[in-house]
């Protein structure tokens, strides 16, 4: 059966890193594997895992990151590792570390996007052109994904481009990716797929504006802190605009009030990531001086995913796989209304895999409070009616 099967899914809720390893594996394994991604929690022991992960895959390539949350194929998933393994008769796969972020130059983006496309090319599959499309998987608490993600958006060209920033179960203190073995922080990886399968890289959110702005007055780019909205204390004007309390400012507050910049006619969220003791405000993306904030509110969560693969399966037909980044405000979300296990049920019907995030890559942009990913179709075999 494998060598029709494009994709295989495959899960693990052992806690055990060794246990986890080799039942992914019996899962995996087939002659025809040629590529294996992974998102884990981050509850794992990563050192033990990661070893475990290469002896029991052997020379099979692995790449993961870990995660605040798992998409798997029973629903959400928590303290589990969700895995899909790539036929390499369906998929010529390249991949490449970025070991420093911070070092990350638009020339280096360049010659890392010329070897991914040779690594693709060697297989000869498909042509780069029209039936590739790039992954990556940052650290998610690095704060330099705007600077990777620009040098890389140049680079690749008209490849479209999307993925995740890792996460580490909501307690914002180490993210990891997972390349050659084992496991890095302060580090990003690129994944190039080539496919003769049809597929759509997309990004979808729920969130609607209001009336209100908030236009910051004092901030410090780098480390992505406001100090002043419309010339007041970040956390008072903003607490002020959505009525409650500074002091009950939280995860879950931001997530059920996001702020967004507007650009052409779409909004893009720009989440807050915590309070500070002198009314600053950090976020998970990148802020400057002058920008206008919306203040927005987010609508019902599943009509906006129906539509989307209402309109992936009749643009692609039968979907194969979608792998899905889903931001982490979105799953508290869903944890705080009671829909997790309906959401996750729907997830499970349309075939999605992944992860809740810290932030979101779609085409060179970082963004949050989105589910941004890509669909395969199932497709024909080729030579087959």
């Amino acid at each position: 059966m494998h060598n029709h099967e494009g994709v295989v899914s495959a899960m693990s809720l052992a806690t055990d890193a060794g246990q986890a390893a080799e039942e992914l594996a019996e899962q995996l394994l087939h002659p025809y594997l040629g590529f294996v991604l992974f998102f884990c929690s981050a509850s794992y022991d990563l050192q033990a895992l990661g070893q475990a992960l290469q002896r029991c895959f052997g020379n099979v390539r692995l790449v993961g990151c870990t995660s605040a949350g798992e998409i798997t194929p029973q629903g959400y998933g928590r303290n589990c590792v969700t895995a899909m393994g790539f036929n390499h008769a369906h998929f010529s796969i390249a991949t490449e570390l970025i070991d420093q972020v911070e070092h990350f130059s638009l020339i280096d983006a360049q010659h890392m996007v010329e070897r991914l496309v040779g690594g693709c090319r060697s297989n000869t599959l498909a042509p780069i052109k029209g039936n590739t499309f790039a992954l990556t998987l940052l650290d998610g608490l690095s704060s330099r994904e705007e600077m990777v993600l620009a040098a890389l958006s140049a680079a690749l060209g008209d490849i479209p481009h999307f993925g995740g920033s890792a996460g580490d179960d909501n307690y914002l203190t180490h993210t990891h990716v997972y390349f050659n073995g084992a496991f890095h922080s302060g580090a990003a990886v690129v994944v190039l797929v080539n496919t003769w399968l049809d597929f759509e890289v997309f990004t979808t959110h729920h969130i609607l504006p209001r009336a209100e702005k908030l236009v910051v007055t004092g901030a410090d780019s780098p480390s992505r802190r406001v100090f002043e909205l419309n010339a007041e204390p970040a956390a008072e004007e903003y607490a002020r605009h959505i009525g409650v309390a500074v002091a009950d400012l939280d995860h879950r507050v931001f997530a059920a009030h996001p702020l967004a910049v507007r650009i052409h006619d779409q909004y893009y969220v720009r989440a807050i990531q915590q309070v500070h003791d002198d009314l600053s405000l950090s976020f998970y993306c990148a802020v400057e001086n002058g920008i206008v904030l919306t203040v927005m509110t987010p609508g019902p969560i599943l009509p906006n995913l129906v539509t989307l693969f209402d309109g992936l399966q009749s643009r692609l037909g039968e979907l194969l796989l979608t792998i899905g980044c889903d931001c982490f405000l979105r799953r508290l979300e869903l944890e705080d209304s009671g829909t997790l296990e309906q959401i996750g049920g729907f997830l499970r019907d349309q075939r999605v895999m992944g992860f809740n995030t810290y932030g979101e890559q779609f085409n060179g942009m970082h963004i949050n409070q989105t589910f941004t990913g890509v669909a395969i179709a199932r497709g024909r075999a080729p030579g087959s009616q």
